[in-house]
């Protein structure tokens, strides 16, 4: 047991210790911004994938109403599936949280660009490419998860021939200046199957098939497409939240 002159000995000397760190403590001042924040909305997340309280669900495995050029398409299961022609949205967009899952068929036919091919188009104008790339050789800016034709995915996150994959995609749309100018790029992020394959990558521009990327200062919105691009891609649980940065 430690005697009293230990005891009295260890309390000055934590005394004396514990001094200096107190006045240190009286002379430090927080540092404020200045802004006077708006109050964060609150959003009650979805379990799993299924969308948070402020989303727009664009097809609940239902109905495409909120699509244009669907006739074709056939709804079941809960699923939608490609025919004869592109599903637009109704509805345009531009900075966005977008959530798809997809599913290429489970026969494998053909090779190449010719297997599982479609894609999710953001502002009807730039391509995430959607394509069947489980054990499937293609020009690596075309395989699935590219931005077609400028840049391949991180890494090949595809899961085989008919399971279903899921794309999480952050957009942000260009900006422009009054005269027409690109004031600010189109950026990406893109998680495939949860998996980060795209990281804030910044658009050359469009994702066109037959030319060099460009932007357009005209087109600052635009619908979501999902293009039919002769095979039978099916399409699930897809949701919207539209972003804006916080209010001061």
């Amino acid at each position: 047991m430690p005697s009293t002159r230990h005891l009295v000995s260890a309390g000055l000397l934590g005394a004396c210790l514990a001094t200096p760190f107190a006045w240190g403590l009286a002379q430090v001042q927080e540092w404020k911004s200045g802004v006077l924040w708006s109050r964060p909305k609150i959003v009650t997340p979805g379990d799993g994938t299924a969308p948070p309280s402020d989303a727009i669900v664009l097809f609940d495995g239902t109905d495409l109403s909120k699509w244009r050029g669907v006739r074709r398409w056939v709804v079941q299961d809960g699923y939608a599936q490609t025919g004869g022609g592109d599903a637009t949205t109704r509805d345009e967009f531009a900075d966005c949280q977008l959530h798809i899952e997809f599913a290429t068929p489970d026969k494998v036919e053909g090779e190449g660009q010719g297997r599982g091919n479609s894609g999710v188009f953001l502002m009807d104008t730039f391509e995430v490419q959607v394509l069947d790339s489980y054990e499937n050789e293609t020009y690596f800016d075309g395989q699935s998860g590219a931005i077609y034709k400028q840049r391949p995915p991180l890494v090949n996150a595809s899961r085989g021939p008919g399971e279903w994959q899921s794309y999480d995609i952050i957009f942000h749309a260009p900006q422009f200046r009054p005269d027409g100018t690109l004031k600010r790029p189109a950026t990406v992020t893109v998680l495939h199957n949860n998996v980060l394959i795209q990281d804030n990558l910044e658009l050359l521009g469009d994702t066109p098939f037959t030319g060099p990327p460009r932007y357009d200062s005209n087109r600052t919105r635009g619908p979501i497409r999902l293009q039919f691009h002769g095979n039978e891609v099916k399409f699930r649980n897809i949701w919207l939240r539209e972003l804006s940065p916080p209010a001061a």
